[in-house]
């Protein structure tokens, strides 16, 4: 059994990623490497996913009880290899994390991207 220390939820509009999708400063700053390749091969779904990992980035952030207090590129939303989202922390957010686990659901439709994150042991 796991103890849960933090829940987080955030929404985000897609219309507003798309228009980030090629301020290339922009990814640099909030996306890694490797998201950044990902969103490059999602096509038409780019923007969609673009919106859901900065909903997921935002909902860790929460989750860790500190809203985002740590660069953007700290949480990192992977896909492991049936689709599933998964977060790999780094500095200052893993430091955060105090070596519990983050879990991650994300879905969007219309024009919102959601997601959901739990902190636990």
């Amino acid at each position: 059994m796991c103890k849960v220390l933090g829940i987080g939820l955030d929404l985000c509009a897609i219309s507003r990623m798309e228009r980030l999708l090629g301020d290339q400063r922009f990814l640099t700053r909030c996306f890694t490497a490797a998201e950044q390749a990902y969103l490059q091969g999602r096509g038409l779904m780019a923007s969609a996913s673009m919106a859901a990992m900065w909903a997921a980035k935002e909902a860790a952030g929460k989750a860790l009880g500190t809203g985002i207090a740590f660069p953007m590129t700290d949480v990192e939303v992977l896909h492991d290899e049936s689709g599933a989202p998964t977060y790999a922390l780094h500095g200052e957010a893993l430091a955060r994390s105090r070596g519990g686990r983050l879990l991650l659901s994300i879905s969007h439709e219309g024009d919102m991207a959601a997601a959901v994150c739990i902190w636990t042991e």
